[in-house]
């Protein structure tokens, strides 16, 4: 008896997260037909991050990558999308846009220059500018370190980065 309590109890803890999942199905994920490939208007809450799956509650470091097939996929760290990125077979014929700090506007992010320590929805500490200062880096060395774990979510490197 006490087994069919346990059992029920859990189904319905199931049950109860999926339809709370299921109450997120208006979410953006993924918009198409961007045949001018110009960065989309973003609102809080109303998009989920293409690599996590998180909804995207802040728009200071947003991104949007869109794909030679005119889809914009949409990201809250630029981190992630470079993670996301990285598998993609458009990953060279995608344009990329980052909302820049210092700006506030979209950019491409070929064109930016990251922070290596900011606080960032995902930790890994790359914030967009348009304006270079000391210690910045390009999009192609932080796409590197994103790749190769030198971010903010590496103790070792958060150490080392802080020691600055």
């Amino acid at each position: 008896m006490k087994n069919v309590v346990v059992f029920i109890i859990i189904v319905s803890i199931i049950i109860g997260l999926f339809l709370s999942l299921a109450d997120k199905k208006n979410m953006i994920v993924v918009v198409e037909g961007n045949k001018e490939k110009h960065p989309l208007v973003m609102q809080a809450g109303i998009y989920q991050d293409s690599d996590c799956g998180m909804v995207i509650d802040n728009l200071v470091d947003v991104s949007e990558v869109i794909s030679p097939s005119n889809k914009t996929y949409f990201f809250h760290d630029h981190g992630g999308m470079v993670h996301w990125l990285s598998d993609k077979n458009f990953q060279n014929e995608a344009i990329i846009w980052v909302k820049t700090r210092d700006t506030k506007k979209f950019i491409n992010a070929k064109s930016a220059y990251y922070s290596v320590n900011d606080v960032t929805p995902m930790g890994n500490g790359f914030g967009a500018y348009e304006f270079k200062k000391k210690h910045f880096i390009t999009y192609e060395e932080m796409s590197l370190k994103m790749l190769r774990g030198e971010n903010m979510n590496n103790v070792q490197i958060k150490k080392q980065l802080q020691g600055r």
